[in-house]
């Protein structure tokens, strides 16, 4: 899932001509611990800054079951949608597309809290 997660952004990156992030691997452990922590305390950036990211977005809550393929279809719905922020007219410095598109990051992870049928997935970026 991390691929795949890491993949998307690189793919939608690439559209605008910039360059793909590195897996930040690093922070990959705390980045889980991190998704488990806002998962349990149901808040959205909740936990932010204790792995050491600059930015965050959070695909909190999302819908999925317990196999790979309905992870990942929640998981790039969930990326879409953040990415697709940019033709909403959210411009705003901590929008979730800006986060995805700026050039002065240069790693991502992507950290997955799975219960009760709920994706919560957290991407640091640095």
């Amino acid at each position: 899932m991390r691929e795949v997660c890491l993949n998307f952004i690189n793919e939608k990156r690439a559209s605008e001509n910039k360059a793909a992030l590195l897996l930040w691997f690093d922070a990959s452990d705390c980045t889980e611990s991190q998704a488990a922590a806002d998962f349990h305390t149901n808040s959205p950036h909740g936990h932010f800054g204790k792995c050491g990211e600059t930015a965050q977005n959070t695909c909190p809550g999302w819908p999925a079951g317990y196999n790979f393929d309905s992870q990942k279809k929640a998981l790039l719905s969930c990326l879409q949608e953040m990415w697709d922020e940019r033709s909403a007219g959210w411009f705003s410095e901590d929008g979730h597309y800006i986060n995805m598109s700026n050039s002065a990051y240069t790693k991502v992870t992507c950290g997955f809290h799975l219960e009760n049928g709920k994706l919560w997935v957290n991407q640091n970026y640095r």
